[in-house]
This record gives structure tokens, C-alpha cells and sequence, in this order.
């Protein structure tokens, strides 16, 4: 049977004519849906600043509750974090559920969230969230009743019969268990760093194509391989880093990491608790800064995807743009290179082989062409480098092997000693 999904009105205040207000709504409209609950109305306001106590004027409160009764909604959906004493306002004002931007994002990543360290991270964050909002939010969750709407209806509520004592003992606990995972990842990480294998991340606005892409780089290199990852057309598909490596066809391969997508205002808490998940971004050799170029709004989610990795000291790591979903952008012609990066469709697999190639050349700048005379009783290192290098051409002379190829200069310096010092190039 299907599910019934609360009624909601979306609330939120345009500062100063700010510009994208209105995408800003519609991306609000959007979380809300991937929360279940279904939008039967807004409610707007122009002004210069926000009221400290409710939020907007008495005489918008008053038509918000005017349209929540019309509209039998029983939750209010505000565009900004609320601070606790105007949760506790706008609840008595409103007599009806109120949850902002924050919480409702809090609530997509814990139904989304999958490993254990998800869990812990989205738990964390929503316990430093709720700390400080116990007073209103325990009358939120009190009207809570059944149908669909919010993930957590009954963990929330055992949760705030906790005191603030008992609250921050269970993130100190939590932080715990995390610090574990976290050295793990650590170690698989500086693991990584001997073996010398580039790290390629993909990072970017949710639902711009990051997963697509990772599986359509796999099958390009790979078509018979099963370690594709997970994508569907919605917000937060992918919370947990899956890292899998790529081999090309000149011997060389990188490690593709797959990223949590980043969304406007995404909540302090969330980043802060995310942050360990989000260290392989920090990493990085090279960041595909993935953009659904047939979002009109795609200029801003560069600048907040931007924004964010600046915060996350990110910010200097080498970037190439990479614009998806060029098939759905009007009169776009792709695969092309432009503005920085390359236009491409995930979906439809065009344009792989040319990012493939442009990833090549960013993170392989240490080839070195040469060619060399291996005495025969060196020949582990023939097997060596027709396993590790390109070679053009060997041919079997009086003192050796002589090799033409494309190899790493790590390689050739490690063994230069060992080739025929008169036949080196």
C-alpha cells in the first residue's frame, strides 16, 4: 500500500533581494520530497533582516498558519537554521511541527546512510544539532504521529528524553568508535601513498552525476566488471567514499574515489562530522569537479561545491571540470573540451575516452621515454617493466635486451644502474 506522506508548507525570507532565492525554494521543495513529505504551499518574504524571535513578521506568521489550516499541512518547512527560541516560538504561534533546513537535511543522510560510519557520522551530527534546540524540539517531536514524513519519528523522541549530560556522554562515545574507523581509513590511505597510486576524487553539487560517472569511466576501462556503484536520480544517493581503481591501457592506474555531494548551506554539523569520510578529498592528486551543466543554476553550485572545498582545505588541490549531463543542456555539442574542463553525457557514455586521457595527463607527468640495455642476467627487470611500462619495441642484442618504452622516471631512476651504462639514453 502506498505510504501516506504529512502535508508542508515551505517558509523562507529573500535578505536584500538576494539573488537564487527562488532556486533556493526549489531546492527546499526538493529535500523536503526526498524526506516523504509532500509540498502544499509556500510562504515568502522580502526583508532586511531576519526577526530574532519568530523568524518573519507577526503578519506572515499569521498567513502561514492561515495556509497551513486551509491546506490541513501539519509540518512548516523554513529554508534557514532556526535557532532554538524561535523553534519554540514558531511552535506556539503555529501549533504544528517545525523543522528548518539543517534538520531536514540531517534526517536525508540518516535514511540514506548505509556503513557503520555513516550511521555514526549522521548520529553525531544529529545530536550536536539537537543539543542546544532539547526545550523545542522535545514539543516538535511530541506531535509526532504516523504516516510517512520524517525517518527517525521514534528514535528522535527517546533521544530527547535524554538529558544533556546523557546527550553529550553518547557523541563523546560515538566520537570514539569513530576515531577507530577513522584510523583504519588511515592506514588504508598511507597504504595508498607507498604504493605511490594517484588519488582521482569526484566531488561536486548532489545528484550532478558523480556516481554515473564513476560507472561509466568502470565500464569504459572495464566492461565486465561488477564493482559498479550505486546511482539513482536523487539528492544524497551517495554518502559513503567508494574507491575503485582504474587501470589503462599504458599500464598505469589511479584510484577513483566517489564523494558525498555537497548542497547550499550544508549544515556545520554535517561537515564536521563528515570531515574523516571527506579526508580522501584532501588527499587528492587531482579533483573532477563534476557540474550537471544543464542546471540553470550551475553557476552557483560551482561556487558552493568551491566554497566547501575551501573549508574542507581542499582548496588548492588541482581541479578538472568535468560538465555531465551535456545531453540534456540545449544545443550543446559534446564531447568537447571548454571552459576549463570537458562537456561529456555519463549517461550515454560519451566523452569517457577523452576524460580518461585528460586525467592521464594530469596525474601521469612523471613518463619517461627511453631506451635501454638490460644485461641478460638482469632479466627480472625485462619481466619488471612489461608488466609496470609501455614498451614500443625489445629486441635481444650480443650484451642484453634492448627496450624501447614509456616508463615511470621513479623506475628508471630506481634502476638506472643496472642498464648497460653504453646503450642508455
Amino acid at each position: 500500500m502506498e505510504r501516506i506522506r504529512d502535508k508542508a508548507i515551505t517558509v523562507g525570507v529573500q535578505l536584500n533581494q538576494k539573488p537564487g532565492f527562488p532556486a533556493s525554494m526549489e531546492e527546499l521543495r526538493n529535500l523536503a520530497d526526498a524526506c516523504e513529505l509532500e509540498v502544499v504551499g509556500e510562504v515568502t518574504q522580502k526583508a532586511e533582516r531576519i526577526i530574532t524571535g519568530t523568524y518573519m513578521g507577526s503578519g506572515k506568521i499569521k498567513e502561514l498558519k492561515e495556509a497551513m489550516a486551509a491546506s490541513e499541512a501539519g509540518v512548516a518547512i523554513f529554508n534557514d537554521e532556526l535557532s532554538p527560541s524561535q523553534i519554540r516560538n514558531l511552535e506556539a504561534e503555529l501549533d504544528c511541527r517545525v523543522i528548518d533546513r539543517t534538520l531536514l537535511i540531517l534526517d536525508i543522510f540518516a535514511s540514506r546512510a548505509q556503513t557503520k560510519e555513516a550511521k555514526l557520522q549522521v548520529e553525531v551530527a544529529r545530536l550536536q544539532y539537537m543539543l542546544p534546540r532539547l526545550i523545542g524540539l522535545r514539543e516538535s517531536l511530541g506531535r509526532q504521529g504516523g504516516g510517512a514524513g520524517l525517518k527517525n519519528r521514534g528514535s528522535g523522541e527517546t533521544k530527547l528524553e535524554l538529558d544533556r549530560r546523557r546527550i553529550e556522554d553518547r557523541i563523546a562515545a560515538l566520537q570514539d568508535d569513530l576515531e577507530k574507523l577513522v584510523a583504519r581509513r588511515q592506514v588504508q590511505r598511507n597504504q595508498r601513498r607507498k604504493n605511490e597510486i594517484p588519488l582521482v576524487c569526484l566531488v561536486g553539487y548532489t545528484n550532478a552525476g558523480k556516481s554515473s560517472l564513476m560507472n561509466a569511466v568502470i565500464r569504459k576501462v572495464d566492461p565486465d566488471s561488477d564493482k559498479e556503484v550505486l546511482e539513482k536520480d536523487m539528492l544524497f544517493a551517495t554518502l559513503e567514499t567508494s574507491v575503485r581503481s582504474i587501470a589503462l591501457p599504458n599500464r598505469r592506474s589511479f584510484l577513483l574515489a566517489d564523494t558525498v555531494g555537497f548542497v547550499s548551506q550544508l549544515p556545520h554539523h554535517l561537515v564536521k562530522a563528515f570531515r574523516s569520510t571527506l579526508e580522501e578529498v584532501t588527499d587528492a592528486d587531482l579533483l573532477l569537479h563534476v557540474v550537471d551543466c544543464s542546471d540553470p543554476e550551475s553557476a552557483k553550485r560551482i561556487e558552493v561545491t568551491n566554497d566547501t572545498l575551501r573549508e574542507l582545505g581542499a582548496g588548492d588541490i588541482p581541479s578538472l571540470y568535468v560538465y555531465n549531463k551535456a545531453d540534456l543542456a540545449e544545443g550543446r555539442s559534446y564531447p568537447e573540451e571548454a571552459d576549463g574542463g570537458i562537456y561529456l553525457s555519463a549517461r550515454k557514455g560519451a566523452g569517457i575516452d577523452e576524460l580518461v586521457g585528460l586525467i592521464g595527463e594530469r596525474i601521469f607527468t612523471d613518463d619517461k621515454t627511453c631506451e635501454v640495455l638490460i644485461p641478460y642476467d638482469q632479466g627480472r627487470l625485462v619481466s619488471y617493466f612489461k608488466e609496470n611500462a609501455v614498451i614500443h619495441a625489445m629486441s635481444h642484442e650480443e650484451n642484453g635486451t634492448k627496450l624501447s618504452m614509456t616508463c615511470r622516471e621513479a623506475d628508471y631512476e630506481k634502476y638506472r644502474e643496472l642498464f648497460s651504462p653504453a646503450d642508455e639514453d
